[in-house]
Order: C-alpha cells, then structure tokens, then sequence
C-alpha cells in the first residue's frame, strides 16, 4: 500500500486513512498495537500482534509438545508433593 500524507490533530491524535484501516482489520474504538521500530512508528491490530507473538513462541517450542498439557502435569506433580 502505498505511503499517506496524514496529520496529527489536537491532543498527538492520528488518524488513519479508511483505506488503511480496512487492511489493517481495525475499527473505531478498537485497541492497537503501537511501537517504534527503527525510528518509524508502527501501527498492528491485536490479532496481529498475536499471531506475530505465537509465532515466535511456535520456534521454540518442539514440535508435537503441548504446553498446557505439560503445564498441567507440573502443577499436579507439585501438588503431589506438598
């Protein structure tokens, strides 16, 4: 998509262009993801950020293990043993 001119208005508000928030999937009165990222602003919806965010969790985690099962499992062991 191609870069927009926009205008930061009274009290440090942008507004982002229609065009720009459909792509994005966000909406008025929906929360975003802010962050500055070599010096430019960056702007992600919240499932965005998720999805970003699993993501790097899925390398690092080996393939076939399920976490919470193996959170479960600590958490009865431990209990096990008090």
């Amino acid at each position: 998509m191609e870069a927009q001119r926009v205008k930061i208005v009274e009290g440090g508000k942008l507004v982002i262009p229609a065009v720009m928030r459909r792509e994005l999937g966000i909406a008025a009165g929906d929360t975003v993801m802010v962050d500055i990222d070599n010096g430019e602003l960056r702007v992600r919806s919240l499932s965005k950020a998720l999805e970003r965010a699993r993501a790097i969790l899925r390398r690092h985690i080996p393939e076939g293990s399920n976490l919470s099962d193996e959170l479960i499992q600590d958490r009865r062991a431990e209990a096990e043993h008090e």
